[in-house]
């Protein structure tokens, strides 16, 4: 008998070598790397622009973006003075290992202590696609309604850390935080939580500190 092996797992085994690549990479020029993913217009770039205005004093930092198409997000970053590199897909749903692999030579790597990559924005595709990034978190927000982690399940499963942004708003949306915890917790139980805005920095400190922690305690181990 013959056993055949779908496309869709060889695809995905591949990408997890070269994912383990990637990762091998980055441990070995000490750079502690998150993987934002989020629907697109939650504030993957206003809480990288945020981040990188609040922490560039402490840690060196990168920036890899992926974008279907234009360098608009890239060159907000790359208007902050930290090393970026813009990645397009050619219309592809998400970053891949591959293309993560391709970005990390034109990074000064060993002169950095956090890399951020913002994956492309879609709720299916980038939970498939593992990059070799240390921490994957999502970003979800008030305007998307709060029943995303019922609807999209393998994305809020797959994180480590979740971020819900634009909280400034929740006065005009009919968004009920309870309902869209316990949708959380149910798939993620005790993962770390941020309500923040980026527009009004509310929140933004505990993100921040979270951050913090991670990036030293890699350090500390690695």
């Amino acid at each position: 008998m013959t056993t055949r092996v779908p496309v869709v797992e060889q695809i995905l085994s591949a990408n997890d070598q070269l994912a383990a690549a990637n990762r091998a990479r980055l441990d070995g020029a000490g750079v502690f790397t998150i993987n934002l993913m989020a629907s697109p217009g939650a504030g993957k770039t206003s809480l990288i622009t945020s981040t990188i205005e609040a922490l560039r004093e402490e840690f060196r930092i990168g920036a890899v973006d992926g974008d279907l198409a234009s360098t608009l997000d890239a060159d907000r970053v790359a208007a902050l003075g930290v090393p970026s590199v813009q990645v397009n897909t050619g219309g592809t749903c998400h970053l891949d290992a591959a293309m993560l692999q391709s970005a990390l030579p034109q990074l000064p790597l060993e002169s950095l202590d956090l890399l951020i990559v913002e994956n492309v924005g879609n709720l299916v595709c980038p939970a498939a696609f593992k990059l070799g990034a240390h921490r994957d978190v999502l970003i979800a927000s008030v305007p998307e309604g709060d029943d995303k982690p019922y609807k999209y399940p393998p994305m809020y499963r797959g994180v480590n850390a979740l971020v819900l942004n634009k909280i400034d708003v929740l006065a005009a949306f009919d968004f009920d935080v309870a309902y869209f915890r316990r949708g959380v917790e149910t798939l993620n139980p005790g993962l770390a939580f941020f309500p923040l805005s980026c527009k009004t920095g509310e929140g933004l400190e505990a993100w921040l500190d979270w951050l913090r922690g991670e990036v030293k305690a890699y350090k500390e181990h690695n």
